[in-house]
């Protein structure tokens, strides 16, 4: 009887669901917001060629909304410097995010520009034609590095949103360098394959091993990796403190693809807090890292 009974529950249950499936038309227009560009979904593999969903499509729109979430409550509190908002994206690849911030944020925003920042010629290239194709007039790619864009012409005064998802090693703090050069009302950043500290602290491990039992922290190579890397951000979320912006810090949730999925968001506040750059130093200092800072936080000068 329970068999029986379990047999026949299953199999109302399997004619419900079949009763209950979506045109595959319907469930996509249901997943994307008003007015979302397919084309762009399609052509940046987030729907699949004919313009459907499949479980990795949803997955990857799932990610993208997350992020878009919190970019877009920064959006709406911003009043851009020159009356129309711009954004530079760092590390920008296949301009995957640039071009989903502009579909979704600031295509209906006049004037609104994104600029991608990219090093590779043919992913800059590859953007410009997508951009054409889909007539996304006010999207800009520069063929340049993170390091040289503050001097680079094609890019305004100012800058009104930094996003960096992914930039690599140093190109997060290069990015860090030119939102504070373009007095950035915000940055987002997503950092990647922290490496720089790591070295430095193996190359003085012997030496912080016979002065402090913190070494143990970094003493074996998987520890030296992990602690560097959490140690770079800890430092890069004190140095955007110190220099006025207030940071919250926190989980990139479902961004399944990657360990990387620390997000920092940095809010100009103005209010330069002078204890973070005390912190900062005494933490180079802690972990015999003072060399790094005429490097990667140049504008503590200006702090002390």
């Amino acid at each position: 009887m329970n068999q029986n009974a379990t047999k026949k529950r299953a199999a109302s249950a399997r004619q419900s669901g079949a009763g209950s499936q979506k045109h595959p038309e319907d469930a996509v227009r249901e997943a994307l917001r008003p007015g979302q560009s397919v084309e762009l979904l399609k052509a940046l593999h987030i729907l699949t060629r004919d313009g459907r969903l499949n479980q990795d499509s949803r997955r990857k729109l799932k990610q993208v909304e997350h992020l878009v979430q919190f970019i877009e409550k920064i959006v709406g509190e911003l009043t851009p410097h020159a009356g129309a908002l711009t954004l530079a994206d760092h590390g920008a690849g296949k301009s995957y995010l640039g071009f989903i911030l502009y579909d979704l944020l600031l295509k209906g925003q006049d004037g609104a520009t994104v600029y991608g920042i990219e090093t590779r010629p043919e992913l800059v290239e590859r953007s410009r034609a997508l951009a054409d194709r889909l007539g996304f007039a006010r999207m800009r790619f520069l063929n340049i590095a993170a390091a040289d864009a503050v001097q680079d012409a094609a890019l305004p005064e100012r800058i009104d949103i930094v996003t960096a998802l992914h930039a690599c090693d140093t190109a997060t703090d290069d990015a860090i360098a030119f939102g504070l050069a373009k007095k950035a009302q915000a940055m987002v950043l997503v950092p990647c394959c922290q490496a720089e500290l790591a070295a430095r602290l193996r190359m003085n491990k012997a030496f912080a091993l016979a002065r402090t039992p913190l070494a143990e922290l970094w003493r074996h190579p998987l520890h030296t990796r992990e602690l560097g890397s959490q140690l770079t951000n800890v430092l890069r979320c004190l140095y955007l403190e110190s220099q006025g912006y207030s940071v919250t810090v926190t989980e990139l949730v479902g961004w399944e693809h990657s360990l990387k999925n620390e997000l920092i968001i940095a809010r100009w506040t103005g209010h330069k807090k002078r204890s973070a750059g005390e912190r900062l130093r005494a933490l180079l200092d802690e972990f015999g890292l003072g060399a790094l800072g005429p490097l990667r936080f140049a504008a503590l000068a200006g702090t002390q």
